[in-house]
């Protein structure tokens, strides 16, 4: 008998409160152990009242953020893409995860997901900090039949997926059909942030791997990170990870972070659902991905893209290890490059995810 699941199913069944002395009877263990299970339920999400002599009672979970397996699977409407699903509470990297998983033959499309990462893996070799604090950490495995070079086109694809899930979210009302600004009501932002107008909030993508969010024209700030990883074997791909860390309900950040880290919760007001936009993700991203395996490059996507890239028309700096320089972003091309047109009147130049990363002229974006 899983005991968590019984105590959950006989706190669901009852309109009132159940006595830890029923629960103890029914499932034959000690006050103690119930109380254990109840807390567990309750770092999970579920909204379990406890009241001295009355026992637990569980309150309407419909908007509670409750993040588990049995959620996240409920949520998922896709073919492929999470399934099989492995949940951790916690782990060292899902990325990590995935590699493992591959090489016991675990099959595309697998999906690893965690409450929370103690070595979370950010580009460059960078640390992703990953508190368990109402974020999203996961990697999916792939094993595309595609050349090595054309890798780093799903990094763009998995960005172009979360941007999508998030436009999607139900606790945004969209000012007008296609427009990347959206018109919050007050009513969903925090008591100290109401004002008589609708707060503008837009959302976007800092090329090529970073989703960001602005509210009412101030700077933009970092939702979510991507990291790709790869794995070869006689020179082909054996195994690829694209792993996802999104700042959803977490309400503050590490102070080396905090001026350009923002999550969700705190930008739109409300708290998210996460299960509901784990499965989101990844029903954008199978749609996108066939897309991708049908032309073998990001040329189906780039438009969808382009509308979300917040670094088209601005002046930014390209940091490349063998020759930074200062430009225009005017775009991408069909392999997912951002197209720069120099400061010095050269051509534009295409430039590659690889180890360059790119920055806003006078600030992050």
């Amino acid at each position: 008998m899983d005991k968590k699941k019984e105590i959950l199913r006989r706190l669901s069944a009852s309109d009132n409160y159940v006595s830890g002395q029923e629960l103890c009877a029914e499932l034959q263990v000690s006050r103690t152990a119930v109380w254990k299970i109840i807390k567990k339920l309750k770092e999970e999400g579920y909204p379990i009242e406890a009241v001295t002599n009355k026992g637990y009672r569980l309150l309407s979970i419909a908007e509670a953020d409750v993040y588990n397996h049995e959620t996240i699977s409920r949520n998922l409407t896709t073919e492929w893409a999470g399934r099989p699903l492995i949940f951790k509470e916690e782990t060292g990297s899902t990325n990590d995860d995935i590699f493992a998983l591959a090489a016991e033959g675990y099959p595309h499309g697998t999906l690893a997901v965690a409450s929370r990462q103690t070595a979370g893996k950010g580009r460059r070799g960078r640390n992703w900090i990953s508190p368990q604090d109402g974020n999203i950490y996961m990697s999916i495995l792939l094993k595309p039949d595609i050349r090595p070079e054309n890798a780093p086109v799903l990094t763009v694809v998995m960005a172009l997926s979360v941007y999508q899930a998030i436009e999607a979210l139900p606790e945004l009302q969209h000012s007008q059909a296609g427009s990347p600004e959206t018109s919050l009501t007050t009513s969903a932002m925090p008591e100290e942030a109401r004002i008589n107008e609708p707060v503008k909030i837009s959302f976007g993508i800092k090329w090529p791997n970073d989703i960001v969010a602005s509210v009412n024209g101030g700077p933009y700030r970092k939702l979510c990170g991507i990291l790709t990883e790869m794995r070869m074997e006689d020179n082909e791909i054996s195994a690829i990870t694209i792993g996802s860390g999104l700042n959803v309900n977490q309400t503050a950040f590490e102070p080396e972070i905090a001026e350009n880290a923002t999550s969700l919760s705190l930008t739109l007001g409300d708290q998210i659902n996460r299960a509901a936009l784990t499965a989101s993700v990844w029903k954008f991203f199978e749609k996108n991905y066939q897309v991708f395996a049908q032309t073998g490059d990001f040329s189906g996507l780039r438009g969808s893209y382009e509308k979300g890239l917040v670094n088209k028309g601005r002046a930014v700096h390209v940091l490349d290890p063998q020759k930074p320089f200062t430009g225009t972003a005017v775009g991408i091309n069909d392999h997912g490059e951002l197209l720069v047109e120099p400061d010095d009147g050269g051509p534009v130049r295409a430039v590659g995810t690889g180890e360059v990363s790119v920055r806003g002229v006078a600030g992050y974006v």
